[in-house]
């Protein structure tokens, strides 16, 4: 099997813990020069393109600025940092459970989003704890939803990042969430569900359809009053939004979800009322470098159970 050849460091470092954005020139394309290729694949407004360029903003591999005119080779690389967006900040820490020279376990709050895609870059909690920690490689092994709360595993050295993310892709890690939602005393709990879910790009919802399950949870009634509960869930796949979407097929949809059981309108920008009342309250596996073996336990409290007022208000 060819080994696949890693890509140069970046000649640029990172900003406010972002990393460069890199562009490896593709292997037959008809473009003439580094800026025709640049505005044909980039989605940038008229004239971005070629205003970085004069700014020298963009750069090759020995960190130099590229002319409008460099000549298109295929194989090259360029980085860049991109404009961050406006965005607002998420007034709530995320606080550090665990660290030690290999990996952090962090504790994620909600509206955070785990690593920089789309609107949210700089306020993501691998940003924010680059900074927080001054630990530039820092990488995430896995991610949680934007609005879910809870544990988040990152790791340290980029050499034993593989090691780490094999760990959930091969399904030895133990995750536990907790969740607060409508009580329903004709549900027969616990019990294990199983669908198949399918997440199409641009739809916000995923969907449950026909077909072999590829999500399976564990669903427990931990304990109810005034209408309400408090569930444990125990997922063994990780499909996007799969505690979400089977909580919402049971007919107890998560307290504060905006997509299921219906997708209700965007929020305001610096609305942080009534979070999703999710939390990846656990994490437990064996330590793929050192052998040891680990659980770690959130202490957060998802507010709508001691006090419903509280967080509907």
């Amino acid at each position: 099997m060819r080994r696949r050849t890693p890509p140069p460091p970046s000649p640029l470092p990172q900003r406010d813990g972002v990393d460069p954005v890199r562009v490896r020139l593709p292997a037959g394309g008809a473009w003439a020069t580094v800026r025709d290729h640049l505005v044909a694949r980039l989605s940038a407004g008229p004239g971005v393109i070629d205003a970085m360029l004069d700014e020298g903003r963009i750069v090759d591999g020995g960190g130099r600025p590229v002319p409008r005119d460099m000549e298109y080779v295929p194989g090259m690389f360029v980085w860049f940092h991109r404009e961050p967006p406006d965005e607002e900040r998420v007034p709530f820490a995320i606080d550090v459970v665990y660290r030690d020279e290999h990996m952090v376990v962090a504790d994620k709050p909600h509206f955070l989003a785990t690593t920089p895609r789309g609107s949210h870059v700089v306020e993501t909690a691998l940003a924010r704890l680059r900074r927080q920690l001054e630990i530039p490689a820092l990488g995430a092994a896995h991610r949680l939803d934007r609005l879910t709360a809870g544990l988040l595993l990152f790791i340290v050295r980029p050499e034993e990042r593989g090691a780490y993310q094999s760990l959930f892709r091969d399904r030895r890690v133990v995750k536990e969430y907790e969740a607060v939602a409508p009580y329903d005393p004709a549900l027969d709990l616990p019990r294990t569900v199983r669908s198949r879910i399918v997440k199409e790009r641009g739809v916000q919802a995923a969907r449950e359809v026909e077909g072999e399950p590829n999500a399976v949870s564990r669903v427990e009634l931990l304990e109810h009053r005034d209408g309400l509960a408090r569930y444990r869930l125990v997922p063994s796949t990780g499909q996007t939004h799969q505690l979400r979407v089977h909580m919402s097929a049971l007919g107890v949809p998560i307290l504060g979800d905006p997509l299921y059981p219906v997708v209700a309108a965007p929020a305001a920008a610096g609305d942080f009322r009534r979070p999703l009342q999710l939390l990846a309250r656990a994490l437990e596996f064996t330590d793929p470098v050192t052998g040891r073996e680990h659980r770690f336990v959130s202490p957060r409290v998802l507010r709508a159970w001691p006090s419903y007022e509280e967080w509907a208000g």
